[in-house]
């Protein structure tokens, strides 16, 4: 059989991104969740916050450093498997990809050293700045990744010359046209995901009666900020999606399952999509409704898959559904929010045990609803990797075979399960320790703290008296 590398170079690039997207896009909002607990610290004193703070720091120190390593490999393989689009855009992606390290990484990695290590050594101003540089060098990197990553979906400031993408204007390459919608959804994305998170965490000890008035005010501060973000996600993802359909209206007829063009067009809850026949099987949907969403009338016109060739449309089933299991996600943590509001009198919120179970298990829905709209973007592109103006084929690495990639991918996947066990068993120690493990470090003498990053989650359960 022989193997396709543009296929399996694909889903390389895709299994690489895909498990790296998780750790940063929760560890952006969990810094900017660090930060607030260190506002709090700093103005009222109170040794709840700082409690809080130590504990998350450590989870923060172990998600980064796996987002470190997951995705340190990214940017090779632009040489690797497709040196052809690493060549033509190299006029703009390396000086992006570049400003990403040295505007973002080297911030972050310096000022949580000192959140691990300068508790205490250095003044409490000096700690408070630190706690927002870590916050604001997550964003920096995000704007960087997505510019680069915008740019790709609506190329914009740059001109073909011999082949190479020459830049002829910085500002309208970063910031192309679909840029802030992305940059907007994926930061509403991340605070989502940093809030449910800890949400679940804090509803798992209350459940188990640990820290009950840390944890109460933990899950408090996240309901309250869920209510306002997981409405204005809606709001931004319906905006972000009339500017795909401006510049990628085939990627919407996808996400719809449109496949004429056409007015009055419903809404499908629920159709099996058949690309061969270019057709759906057992349509059920809402007639006029995405007509009026896309174009505010019952009637609009919205275009259809079948009005490209089929060379140039994206595998429809998968981007259909995945965009229906992001989109119900987020429908589901809107009445989460909703109903952390509606449990709030009388404290009813952290007291009614159906809602903290229901919350544990949603800490994991905003890493899957970022995984489903990833695999709409990019899925959804297909087959451009410029979009309009390079495609997969043509910028895959001429003298790759299929055998070197997927030996490539299978060595991935091998390492990268080492790296996600390790992060889960020092997750899991520290969620077992709990905030309780403060009060035993407190006993440590210097020459006892941690020395790197990940020995910060190695606290002995005896710590916590053998409560699991």
């Amino acid at each position: 059989m022989e193997l396709d590398p543009v296929l399996i170079s694909r889903i390389q690039f895709a299994f690489v991104v895909s498990f790296h997207a998780i750790f940063p896009v929760f560890t952006i909002g969990l810094a900017s969740f660090i930060a607030f607990l260190e506002t709090l610290a700093f103005r009222t004193g109170n040794p709840i916050y700082t409690r809080l703070s130590k504990f998350w720091i450590k989870v923060f120190a172990v998600v980064f450093g796996m987002g470190v390593v997951s995705g340190i490999v990214m940017s090779f393989q632009f040489g690797t498997n497709w040196s052809n689009f690493a060549q033509a855009t190299a006029n703009f992606m390396g000086p992006v990809l570049s400003y990403e390290v040295v505007t973002a990484f080297f911030l972050e990695a310096a000022f949580l050293g000192i959140l691990l290590f300068g508790r205490n050594k250095v003044p409490a101003g000096v700690y408070l700045f630190a706690s927002f540089m870590v916050a604001i060098g997550t964003f920096i990197s995000s704007f960087w990744i997505l510019s680069a990553n915008s740019w790709m979906h609506t190329p914009a400031g740059t001109e073909m010359e011999n082949g190479m993408h020459q830049v002829v204007s910085w500002s309208a390459a970063i910031f192309n046209d679909s840029f802030w919608y992305r940059f907007a959804h994926m930061g509403l994305a991340s605070f989502l995901t940093g809030s449910f998170v800890v949400a679940a965490v804090s509803a798992w000890f209350l459940l188990k009666g640990r820290e009950v008035e840390a944890n109460r005010r933990a899950l408090s501060m996240c309901l309250w900020l869920l209510l306002i973000i997981a409405p204005a996600q809606l709001w931004v993802g319906d905006l972000h999606g009339l500017n795909t359909l401006e510049h990628q209206p085939t990627k919407v007829a996808a996400m719809e399952g449109n496949w004429e063009t056409s007015g009055n067009v419903p809404l499908l809850l629920f159709a099996w999509p058949d690309q061969e026949a270019q057709t759906n099987h057992f349509e059920v949907g809402i007639p006029g409704l995405a007509s009026l969403i896309l174009k505010h009338d019952v009637e609009g016109e919205v275009p259809g898959i079948s009005a490209v060739p089929r060379d140039e449309q994206p595998p429809v089933a998968i981007v259909f559904w995945s965009f229906r299991v992001m989109v119900g996600l987020g429908m589901l943590m809107i009445a989460f929010a909703v109903a952390g509001l509606l449990l709030r009198p009388g404290g009813r919120y952290w007291q009614k045990r159906w809602f903290l179970k229901g919350l544990v298990p949603m800490g994991v829905a905003p890493f899957i609803a970022v995984l489903a709209g990833w695999f709409v973007t990019e899925i959804g592109r297909v087959p451009w990797l410029v979009y309009g103006q390079m495609t997969q084929a043509e910028g895959v690495t001429p003298s790759l075979s299929g055998g070197v990639a997927l030996f490539s991918l299978i060595g991935y996947m091998l390492v990268y399960a080492v790296v996600f066990t390790a992060g889960v068993y020092y997750l899991t120690r520290l969620f077992e320790a709990g905030l309780e493990a403060d009060d035993a470090e407190q006993a440590h003498d210097d020459a006892e703290r941690p020395k790197r990053p990940f020995s910060a989650a190695h606290v002995p359960l005896e710590s916590t008296g053998g409560q699991a």
